[in-house]
């Protein structure tokens, strides 16, 4: 046997330069522009880091009217992006440890000496990673960082190309901060732009907490004279970005008209949004945030909605499902969770228990603003009721414990626009029509079911979109002992009178020849309302097999061979005048009347169920036409 060499070995792994360079250029973000985001971050963390020594007395020779500032600056002829701060600067030891050592965090080490590992999120500290710098190799050949230290250390020149080589050396900058000059490469020229650039800082920065100034190198007017005015007064440079957004306010402190005026900037909707959900959640939570109902019009393609997330006010990502539950993506708002790092992965957010609670939150806030304005301001919520109404629908398809939250708040629409809770509508409909629902789908289409039941005084609810027979099926699956029932389905009992339901078998037979269906099921049945002489119904279990065969028709799957038909009954109302006399000709064997008269209800009857092609159009104009000729 032999040896076993049990010397255990131990060492750090090591990563080249020219190996992991060309990675951090292609693949550290799936997004270039990022790279700005990262560099004003970390000016911005630069600032922050100076604002809390000045705080705590370690620095005492810097004022409190000190005007700290972020500025991007734009040099086309030069190929270069600069981003400069007046923050706390590095010294050479500083620029060796942090800048020359990939993934090494400075910020880290900074709240662990001075705020402590459980306030670090309360900081206002942005990066947290030691990546985000070597994200400027993304888009230049060449980084220069020049930097003085606020401690008053010789100020620092660090150079350093895509292939990971680097100098240092002694420069005579002489104020306080940090300047990051990025030499554009021939293939990233797109960042020369000044256009490109800004909408980069409006989409990333907008709303970071520090004055973002942005120089794009064009000539500026140095004064303005106003009219009506003799003094020419200078012009104020204004920063990009809103250091003290809306969210960061507590609600009570809000105006209407300033969360309309935010929502009209965030995201250029000239419309007004119908009602917002102010989110101020601390211990444990700790996010903020604006929920926006965004008016949708009940356009089932128009639910896309954009929920902004920010990472102590430094724009993320949109509509990260992880964070805001995919049927709340329709909303617009902005949600600003510090206790997100910047770079993380899917699978993080999804197993994450802070991402799951602030998830959890949202949709009890959601659901209670709802239920708040059901029960409080009523007129209000059936105004808006035609706008938020998809989105209701969408979410508590999704959603058991969505609809759970908010089901003594959902509203049907009835015919004459009304809104009634379903609750309402079951308890007014008991006496006639117990624990069923009646709905029209077509208010054109099926006038004359809709005039049947409002003769009998029975309100009807109207489903009229796409979504509509999902929402059906999910409410029937929650509360199986309440039916929905089309008010062309089987005929109500509401709607039937006293009189004869003796089968005619010469109707019968009539009816089955002009419709050129032997099998069509006939029923007579004496209606309350006599003007009306013959209904088609089509079951409700029949029409939404249908439906269904459609729908996967239309989604391309392939039924092959099957084939599930219609069911339709034709109910013959025996107590219509029309009835009886067309039940007299047949008796005097008037037979081309009767056909004649028979075909024409057919088609009527039909007509509240599709349109007619062209070829039955004619014919049953022809047959009107024929008829009015027999007067």
């Amino acid at each position: 046997m032999s040896e076993i060499n049990e010397t255990k070995k131990q060492g750090g792994i090591s990563v080249e330069t020219q190996h992991i360079f060309p990675i951090i250029k292609k693949w550290l973000y799936s997004d270039k522009d990022i790279f700005l985001r990262e560099i004003v971050s970390n000016a911005s963390d630069a600032i922050t880091k100076l604002k809390r020594l000045v705080s705590l007395g370690e620095v005492r020779d810097i004022p409190d009217s000190e005007n700290y500032r972020i500025r991007v600056t734009l040099d086309k002829e030069e190929k270069t992006l600069t981003v400069s701060d007046n923050g706390i600067g590095m010294s050479e030891e500083e620029v060796e440890k942090y800048i020359c050592s990939i993934a090494l965090s400075g910020a880290l080490d900074f709240i662990k000496k001075y705020e402590g590992d459980n306030d670090a999120n309360a900081s206002g500290i942005i990066g947290h990673f030691g990546l985000g710098f070597y994200s400027a190799f993304m888009i230049a050949d060449t980084v220069e960082l020049y930097t003085k230290s606020y401690t008053g250390a010789p100020a620092v020149h660090w150079s350093c190309n895509s292939a990971g080589s680097y100098s240092i050396e002694a420069c005579d900058k002489e104020t306080r901060g940090t300047e990051v000059v990025m030499h554009i490469s021939d293939s990233e020229t797109e960042y020369l732009d000044s256009t490109k650039i800004r909408s980069v800082l409006e989409k990333y920065c907008a709303f970071m907490p520090e004055d973002i100034y942005f120089d794009d190198g064009a000539p500026k007017a140095e004064s303005e004279k106003s009219e009506g005015e003799e003094e020419v007064k200078p012009i104020e440079e204004k920063p990009i970005n809103d250091k003290e957004p809306l969210w960061k306010k507590a609600p009570s402190a809000c105006t209407d008209e300033e969360y309309k005026a935010f929502y009209h900037k965030v995201f250029g909707d000239y419309r007004d949004p119908l009602f917002w959900i102010h989110i101020n959640a601390d211990y444990p939570l700790n996010f903020r945030g604006i929920l926006y109902f965004p008016p949708i019009n009940n356009r089932y393609e128009s639910l896309e909605g954009q929920v902004k997330l920010f990472y102590n006010q430094v724009f993320v990502a949109d509509n990260i499902k992880e964070v805001i539950p995919e049927y709340l993506l329709m909303l617009r708002g902005v949600l600003d969770c510090p206790e997100l790092p910047l770079n993380v992965s899917r699978s993080y957010l999804q197993n994450n228990v802070y991402v799951s609670k602030v998830s959890a939150h949202i949709v009890k806030k959601v659901a209670d603003k709802l239920n708040a304005l059901c029960t409080n301001e009523r007129e209000r919520y059936d105004k808006v009721w035609a706008d938020i109404r998809t989105f209701v629908e969408y979410a508590c398809c999704r959603e058991r414990k969505f609809y759970d939250r908010v089901k003594d708040s959902l509203l049907l629409t009835l015919t004459d626009r009304t809104t009634r809770t379903l609750a309402n509508y079951l308890e007014k409909a008991k006496e006639k029509h117990p624990n069923t629902v009646y709905y029209t789908t077509d208010t054109a289409l099926q006038a004359q079911y809709i005039s049947l039941f409002a003769a009998q005084e029975v309100e009807v609810a109207v489903f009229d979109i796409a979504l509509d027979m999902q929402y059906i099926a999910m409410l029937e699956s929650y509360n199986p002992e309440v039916k929905y029932k089309r008010v062309d389905a089987d005929m109500a009992d509401a709607l039937r009178g006293d009189g004869d339901t003796t089968e005619n078998e010469g109707l019968t037979a009539l009816f089955r020849k002009v419709s050129g269906q032997e099998g069509l099921k006939v029923s007579f049945q004496p209606l309350k309302n006599t003007e009306t002489p013959v209904v088609l119904n089509v079951s409700e279990e029949s029409r939404r097999m249908d439906d269904m065969m459609k729908m996967y028709a239309a989604g391309g799957v392939d039924l092959g061979s099957m084939n599930f038909p219609v069911e339709q009954t034709l109910v013959v109302n025996t107590a219509s005048p029309i009835v009886q006399k067309l039940t007299g000709l047949c008796n005097d064997n008037e037979t081309e009347k009767s056909e004649l008269i028979a075909k024409q209800l057919y088609a009527l009857a039909s007509l509240s169920q599709r349109k007619l092609s062209a070829e039955e159009l004619n014919g049953f104009l022809a047959d009107s036409f024929h008829l009015l000729s027999l007067l």
